[in-house]
């Protein structure tokens, strides 16, 4: 049994940066406070849990003196300004990719357009975003853009981990609700790469596996796009999940994972196919 893995699987770097300043801030001041989790992964958050990275519910929980790291995914800025008139040291974690739909987001309002976003109620990066601007629209799917009432200018930026497709499909939509219309895709590069990647190896192995939480927005949507292409497609969060049942008659087996999925956690997986498979040969990267 041959292995493949996406070269992209796993933490891109802004999660692998937002993850290492935790650690680091921890080590440096004995602990850090984050407001919610960190990334969308069990593992990641229990093991800063033990370098003494604390999740708290309001910036009120956060001791005078202490460490507030703002995540990956942004920040309202209510929230940096109520954090600000505080005794405690804001550290930024937002990943830069982020930061700069914030801004675009911002130069679309300014111009006087009617700001949309493409992207998931309720999802951490979505909410930020749509703070950075007054009553802008949040659309998930087409049957929400079909809805909407026609309008004379706006402006759309997505969420920086939606599939190219849902983005697609919304925007055919809107250039029929829409005269002026502008859009810039805001989907992430190390998003679109690993998006790529897993449409291939879907459709050149026999079994895919895709590791990463279920309360992660872009594994899932890993684990769609795979299925769209090879209905032999299964999301674990762990090794522990692996069932040898799934590699019955299987050559091949592709594997992805997301963006907030550690390099350990892939590492293992892919150990636990090859004891299942009897592999000795080194796995290939896809790229």
């Amino acid at each position: 049994m041959k292995i493949f893995v996406a070269r992209d699987a796993g933490y891109c770097f802004g999660v692998r940066d937002a993850v290492n300043l935790a650690y680091d801030t921890a080590k440096t001041h004995g602990e850090v406070y984050m407001l919610g989790t960190i990334v969308h992964n069990e593992r990641v958050v229990n093991d800063l849990s033990k370098v003494g990275a604390k999740v708290v519910n309001s910036i009120d929980d956060v001791p005078s003196g202490k460490s507030l790291l703002f995540r990956a995914h942004g920040t309202p800025p209510e929230t940096w300004e109520k954090a600000s008139k505080k005794n405690i040291k804001l550290i930024d974690g937002t990943c830069p990719l982020v930061t700069e739909i914030h801004e675009e987001i911002k130069a679309l309002d300014e111009e006087g357009r009617k700001t949309i976003i493409i992207g998931d109620h309720g999802h951490d990066e979505v909410v930020a975003i749509a703070a950075q601007v007054k009553k802008p629209i949040i659309i998930s799917n087409v049957e929400e853009a079909t809805a909407l009432r026609k309008m004379k200018k706006a402006g759309v930026v997505s969420q920086s981990t939606q599939m190219i497709e849902n983005v697609q499909d919304i925007m055919d939509v809107l250039m029929e609700k829409v005269f002026d219309l502008r859009f810039i895709n805001t989907i992430c590069f190390p998003t679109r790469r690993n998006h790529q990647q897993i449409k291939e190896l879907a459709v050149n192995n026999e079994v895919m596996v895709i590791i990463g939480s279920f309360t992660s927005a872009n594994s899932k949507r890993l684990t769609q796009l795979s299925l769209e292409r090879n209905k032999r497609s299964f999301q674990v969060t762990s090794a522990d999940e692996i069932r040898k049942s799934w590699f019955r008659d299987c050559n091949t087996v592709g594997i992805s994972a997301g963006a907030s999925t550690p390099d350990e956690t892939i590492n293992e997986v892919i150990q636990k196919i090859k004891q299942i498979g009897h592999v000795t040969e080194k796995e290939t990267i896809y790229e």
